[in-house]
């Protein structure tokens, strides 16, 4: 079971994913950054985790800082994650995002 503060870090985590435009993606550490814990990547992926349920939250547009989709092997389907990017304009190759600074979004410069 989840504790209480993790509830909550859960839903600012899900309020920052929710304001990255349709074409842009970020990552699990620059949403932890915007948030003011940096050390706090990790636990990003594991709201991503538990939020593929959840349509309105665009978990696809999360990536590592490399631009790797790390998390696809949580989105039904093999190729899920990268045909919902590719869907966006977002190039994909090798489970990485091409041009990843053309996309990248950054929460502390956009919010």
């Amino acid at each position: 079971m989840l504790e209480l503060d993790n509830v909550n870090f859960f839903e600012r985590v899900y309020e920052v994913v929710r304001q990255i435009p349709y074409g842009r993606v970020t990552s699990y550490g620059a949403i932890a950054k915007y948030l003011g814990a940096p050390r706090s990547a990790r636990m990003v992926g594991w709201a991503m985790n538990v939020s593929h349920s959840m349509e309105e939250i665009p978990a696809h547009r999360v990536v590592n800082r490399k631009g790797l989709l790390t998390g696809k092997f949580h989105f039904d389907g093999t190729n899920l994650m990268q045909q919902l990017l590719e869907n966006e304009g977002v190039k994909v190759k090798d489970n990485q995002i091409v041009d990843f600074e053309k996309y990248f979004w950054d929460p502390m410069q956009e919010m």
